[in-house]
């Protein structure tokens, strides 16, 4: 399993010099310049508690010529604190009252399902809802294989089955912690870590 995904992440909000990035990241992007002189330190340490928060995926660079900036990955702030949380929960007896119940779920699911997966189970449309999105690409991570690496051309391969844009969907799977990517090797993450469509508003 891959609980040293969520180790990473909180071991990348173990020090403070990492916590006070992401605070100043939190109204948009800066560089590295800017981050050294607004913490005090310099650029190489920016450089090196990057590397950790990227690692994590906390944080999105974007390169412009020789200057990188950084933004915060928001989405995967939240969904790694609620993935600790499922896990640690997860065979809690009840459920919040704010969870829609299990019938409700399901039909919504299959609703969406239906309507964005021809008859032949390809895919129409990548949906552009997150909710509906991540249905989308949980249907289509359950019929994958469990517990066997693909590689990067493998993968395409496979997607194309379903949908021409291999390369966005491929990016999907990792940006939403369905599958995790180490030396151009993919592998399904453990379901206690996929993002959760069900906690959607």
């Amino acid at each position: 399993m891959q609980l040293d995904k969520i180790i990473t992440y909180h071991k990348a909000l173990s020090d403070a010099t990492r916590i006070r990035m992401l605070i100043l990241l939190r109204d948009g992007e800066l560089n590295g310049q800017v981050l050294a002189e607004k913490l005090g330190v310099t650029p190489a340490t920016i450089t090196h508690h990057a590397a950790k928060l990227r690692e994590a995926s906390l944080i999105h660079e974007r390169r412009d010529k020789n200057t990188i900036y950084f933004a915060l990955n928001e989405y995967f702030i939240r969904s790694n604190a609620s993935a600790t949380a499922d896990l640690i929960f997860k065979n809690q007896k009840g459920e919040s009252a704010t969870m829609q119940s299990e019938d409700t779920r399901q039909n919504l699911k299959q609703s969406i399902i239906r309507n964005f997966f021809t008859q032949d189970g390809k895919l129409k449309h990548i949906p552009a809802q997150l909710k509906k999105k991540l249905i989308v690409l949980g249907h289509l991570i359950d019929q994958l294989e469990k517990g066997r690496t693909y590689t990067e051309k493998e993968l395409n391969e496979w997607i194309k089955q379903y949908h021409p844009d291999f390369a966005t969907i491929r990016r999907e799977f990792i940006m939403h912690q369905f599958m995790f990517r180490e030396n151009e090797v993919y592998e399904l993450n453990p379901p206690e870590m996929w993002a959760k469509w069900e906690t959607l508003s």
